[in-house]
């Protein structure tokens, strides 16, 4: 569990190290402007920016594409900035937390835990463009 927040707290801790230096010389809107902006990314990077996470079995029974994520990844971050309401319509699967996700991938992929990967249709796709994306869930609508 600590793991998926690993970079979420590390974004938070800097930015009190950094706020607490600041403070101490002097300059306590530098300190807030560093503090707002660490912990803004702490909140960017964090598990609860991507909807609730399912279980591997669970996802995809609905033909709705699946989405293959981990949290601190910049590219599922970009994907799911982009895809913006549209992600709701999706199964996110956080592969930190299931290990059967995890297997999904590495099928996909040759063996690596290439995130995301996105199965649409039973074929997989590794790192999509954003817009494809979403260009295919509005015409699967």
């Amino acid at each position: 569990m600590l793991r998926r927040w690993r970079l979420s707290i590390l974004s938070a801790l800097c930015g009190v190290l950094i706020a607490a230096a600041k403070v101490s010389d002097g300059s306590s809107w530098g300190a807030a402007l560093f503090l707002l902006l660490f912990l803004g990314l702490a909140v960017a990077v964090s598990p609860r920016v991507f909807p609730r996470p399912e279980r591997a079995a669970d996802a995809g029974r609905d033909g709705r594409p699946v989405v293959y994520w981990r949290p601190g990844c910049p590219y599922c971050l970009r994907l799911r900035a982009r895809l913006g309401p549209e992600a709701a319509r999706l199964h996110w699967v956080d592969i930190w937390q299931d290990p059967e996700g995890a297997a999904a991938v590495r099928a996909i992929t040759g063996g690596d835990e290439t995130v995301p990967t996105v199965v649409i249709a039973g074929e997989g796709f590794v790192n999509p463009d954003p817009s494809w994306l979403r260009d295919r869930i509005a015409a699967a609508s």
